[in-house]
């Protein structure tokens, strides 16, 4: 009798003592099922932080781009999201870890709207700066163009102001005369009866010249293409002229006949043919005729 009293207690204590293992062993079943999921979700998680970072990191890389003297709190920030992802993916996947990165993450968004707003504040004060340097330099080119232009009609006026102020000659007139004892001029168109040239202007009115004592330059030169007369030379600059007389009269702004006389080369006699006559004005020849000798 008691020996059936032990067997069954025997029995039901390893009854109990299955019961218990299979317990311990849902149980434990059911924590690494658990530990599992939460794994999952961890590394989950920490996957969508990284690609917040990166595409905050995206973000810095166009602002930066679309300058041409990048930010630098834009590339120190950029650079301070690339060195957190980097820790990132070496870390530990657990809540603590993961919820230390996402703090990171969240000050690194509001430090990015704030920088990415001045940027883009500072884009536009560029852009207004560009905009107002064009219409700055557009100004100074028409005013270039303008002063150029006004120069140009300056010097333009000065030429026709310096042209305008040279005394100028008319009915300017060459032929041979016979000179008598008595003084008597008689002209002739004969070479061998010609004792001088007498050259013959009028001397035009210019309220652009000042009156007072003037000259102009007359030059005869013969039909063999000889300067008659003193032929002598005066240099203006990059011009020498070879003249017969130098004609000198006392200007008073208005007309004024002139006659000079000009003599052959020597004891010689004029040739026969075609003279010319002309009168400078220093270098500026002012008038030209001409007449024959028989």
């Amino acid at each position: 009798m008691e020996g059936n009293k032990n067997s069954k207690g025997l029995k039901v204590a390893l009854g109990i003592a299955v019961a218990l293992f299979l317990a311990v062993g849902f149980y434990s079943m059911n924590l690494y099922s658990t530990s599992k999921e939460v794994q999952n979700e961890l590394t989950q998680e920490k996957q969508l932080v990284m690609n917040d970072l990166d595409a905050m990191a995206k973000q810095y890389d166009e602002a930066i781009g679309e300058n041409e003297v990048a930010n630098k709190s834009l590339i120190e920030a950029r650079d301070r999201i690339q060195g957190l992802m980097d820790s990132l993916k070496i870390s530990e996947t657990n809540v603590k870890s993961l919820w230390r990165y996402k703090k990171k993450y969240l000050s690194l968004q509001k430090e990015m709207d704030v920088l990415l707003a001045q940027n883009d504040s500072l884009r536009v004060e560029n852009s207004y700066l560009a905009t107002s340097l064009d219409s700055t330099r557009v100004q100074l080119e028409e005013r270039t163009l303008f002063t150029d232009s006004l120069l140009v009609q300056n010097t333009a006026l000065a030429e026709v102001v310096e042209n305008a102020s040279i005394l100028g000659t008319a009915e300017l007139k060459g032929f041979g005369v016979i000179e008598r004892t008595s003084g008597k001029l008689i002209p002739t168109d004969r070479a061998t009866r010609a004792d001088k040239i007498r050259v013959c202007f009028i001397v035009a009115k210019n309220n652009l010249v000042q009156a007072g004592d003037q000259e102009l330059y007359v030059q005869v030169i013969d039909p063999k293409n000889n300067t008659l007369g003193l032929n002598e030379q005066v240099i203006f600059e990059d011009k020498t002229l070879n003249y017969s007389i130098i004609s000198k009269f006392n200007y008073e702004n208005a007309n004024l006949n002139v006659c000079e006389f000009v003599d052959a080369r020597g004891q010689e006699k004029f040739e026969k043919g075609r003279y010319v006559v002309n009168v400078f004005n220093e270098k500026d020849l002012v008038s030209t005729s001409e007449f024959t000798l028989k």
